[in-house]
């Protein structure tokens, strides 16, 4: 059920996540049996697909949250219902089962998402490659599979800990490595033999979104794992302004709010609390709509695709923030 306030949250949380959660519901009713992607700032109206892509986690995730805050039996039950149909990505190759089980089932109470997680995370262990040192991004959505990406980190470092830590800690650190190691940002690597890893040109080295992911998970290390050694490198990723370009190489481009809303969860984990607050009054009072849309979301502006748009991520993390400031979860439930 909805928690009481706790002392000394700011007046405006409860109403924003009780409006985000009302969201989910309308949600719910206008995409069925399908996952929603991007919503259109104007009108509200979701694009879906059937089987979730890399986003069907968040989608369960959101319906957990509403669940456990309404106590109401169908909430619950369309829940367990969308987590249970990721399951078909237990199997597909790529490394973004990470965001897929972990945020779809860590929320859950249920025997079967414990189940499905474990499985997940014993299908992540299995395509970890020795060699490379960490878990590769995979074939799944096409292009070469010995690749890393900053995107196939974060859930991946918290569901892969639950089978095998140090397989998950050293997915972490080369990824760090890769990412970190140029001297600037670079969120994508293919591996090729025998030059070894070769920096691709997409994402940027100034997308928002590498930054936030690569800080949710070195806070998850720092969080579930003892990696404190890690904590000194957050100052680098924690973005200047509360809401980021979402591509800082294109200045007069479009914000990324999912990008925020990724960083406040991060921050929460670290203890940065007043930062996350700072940042989620900016989301909440400029980006946030009457009805519980969290708008200027970026999907993917090389494409040109859903630039500022409502973005299912981007309402989960900013859910789930709100909802640990209340109390309703603790920011190491997921």
């Amino acid at each position: 059920m909805a928690p009481q306030p706790r002392h000394g949250v700011p007046e405006w949380v409860a109403p924003a996540l009780k409006s985000v959660l009302e969201r989910v519901a309308v949600t719910q009713t206008e995409v069925g049996d399908r996952f929603p992607l991007f919503a259109d700032p104007g009108t509200g109206r979701w694009t879906t697909t059937g089987r979730g892509s890399w986003t069907g986690g968040f989608w369960a995730g959101l319906l957990w949250l509403r669940a456990r805050y309404t106590g109401d039996d169908d909430a619950r039950q369309a829940a367990t219902t969308f987590t249970g149909r990721l399951a078909n990505w237990v199997h597909a190759d790529t490394a973004a089962r990470g965001l897929i089980f972990w945020y779809g089932t860590a929320l859950a109470d249920t025997p079967e998402s414990a189940a499905l997680r474990d499985r997940a995370a014993h299908a992540c262990r299995d395509a970890y490659d020795a060699e490379l040192g960490l878990v590769p991004w995979g074939s799944a959505f096409g292009g070469p599979r010995l690749m890393a990406r900053v995107d196939g980190v974060p859930g991946t470092v918290p569901l892969l800990a639950t089978v095998d830590r140090q397989a998950a800690v050293t997915h972490l650190r080369r990824h760090l490595e890769l990412c970190l190691g140029e001297g600037s940002f670079g969120w994508s690597w293919r591996y090729e033999r025998p030059a070894g890893w070769v920096l691709c040109d997409d994402p940027s080295s100034g997308w928002s979104r590498g930054r936030a992911w690569l800080l949710l998970a070195v806070a998850d290390a720092v969080h579930r794992l003892g990696a404190d050694d890690l904590a000194d490198i957050t100052g680098h990723l924690i973005p200047a302004r509360a809401v980021p370009l979402a591509d800082k190489t294109h200045p007069g481009g479009p914000l990324d709010t999912s990008a925020s809303a990724i960083v406040a969860v991060a921050l929460l984990k670290l203890g940065h609390r007043e930062r996350a607050v700072q940042v989620l009054e900016e989301l909440v009072h400029t980006h946030l709509s009457g009805d519980g849309r969290l708008l200027d979301g970026c999907y993917d502006l090389t494409s040109g695709t859903a630039t500022r748009h409502e973005l299912i991520w981007g309402d989960f993390f900013l859910a789930y923030a709100l909802a640990a400031l209340t109390g309703l979860v603790e920011t190491d439930d997921a």
